[in-house]
């Protein structure tokens, strides 16, 4: 079995996967699974009002865990798969934990063929927040991924920018990161 399926079943029986995205190391557990979720939340010593991003493989994972609105189209045309995580109204199907009770899902769509690869075969969301404990360095290499995990996919030396956030709804960016330039002029003239 090769490392992706290795990984799949891992996610299949609510484990924790390292994986390389074009930004930092995620953590992936199955976005659907309670158990998986605070498993998550638990090795990164992460609040649980906080929430946790998703990852999903395409616009169709997409729109089955959010609500979309027509015009927000040329928006995930021009920059997913990309270092951008869009937070948009959750579906009833999402769990209230990763929206932190807040109602909205950060979404990403990764641009890294491992990544898009695990989730693919997954056929459904991982989550996507950063290999690290709640507060510390994003990590770049495999080295600084010392969260507990059940399996570690080796992408190399990542970039290290996190992905930039945008409340899309809102057209406000959250947080800068990778590509927040070019967000930032696609939201002032639309």
């Amino acid at each position: 079995m090769d490392i992706i399926g290795k990984a799949v079943s891992v996610l299949m029986h609510d484990g924790i996967v390292i994986y390389p995205t074009e930004t930092v190391y995620g953590l992936g557990a199955d976005a659907f699974s309670d158990e998986a979720i605070l498993r998550v939340y638990e090795v990164k010593k992460r609040p649980l009002a906080m929430p946790i991003s998703i990852a999903v493989s395409d616009f169709e994972m997409l729109n089955a865990v959010a609500r979309t609105e027509p015009w927000m189209q040329e928006f995930f045309e021009a920059f997913l798969p990309g270092p951008v995580t869009v937070v948009l109204p959750a579906r009833k199907s999402v769990p209230s934990i990763l929206t932190g009770g807040t109602g909205m899902i950060g979404i990403r769509i990764p641009a890294h063929p491992l990544a898009l690869q695990l989730i693919t075969q997954f056929d459904a969301p991982i989550t996507a927040t950063s290999a690290n404990l709640h507060g510390a360095k994003d990590p770049r290499t495999p080295d600084e991924c010392t969260i507990l995990r059940e399996l570690l996919i080796d992408g190399g030396r990542l970039p290290g920018i996190p992905s930039t956030v945008v409340d899309l709804a809102g057209k406000r960016i959250i947080r800068s990161g990778a590509g927040v330039d070019r967000v930032a002029q696609f939201l002032l003239s639309h």
